[in-house]
């Protein structure tokens, strides 16, 4: 497991979250929704690549 990955979506997480806070108190419900998703997309982009990475291995140690 990649332990920098953990840091990073943590960091994402955060990020979001106080954006999400600070746009909602200041009547920006709309953006607010996109941030999250956004941060959502970031995230899922980041775990997709790290599954790409395993099923290039499986593939190489089992020479398919």
């Amino acid at each position: 497991m990649d332990i920098d990955l953990i840091f990073k979506i943590a960091a994402v997480g955060i990020i979001v979250a106080v954006l999400n806070q600070v746009l909602i108190r200041s009547g920006r419900e709309e953006q607010a929704m996109m941030t999250t998703l956004t941060g959502l997309i970031v995230v899922l982009m980041m775990v997709i690549q790290q599954i790409d990475s395993l099923f290039k291995s499986i593939k190489s140690i089992f020479g398919l």
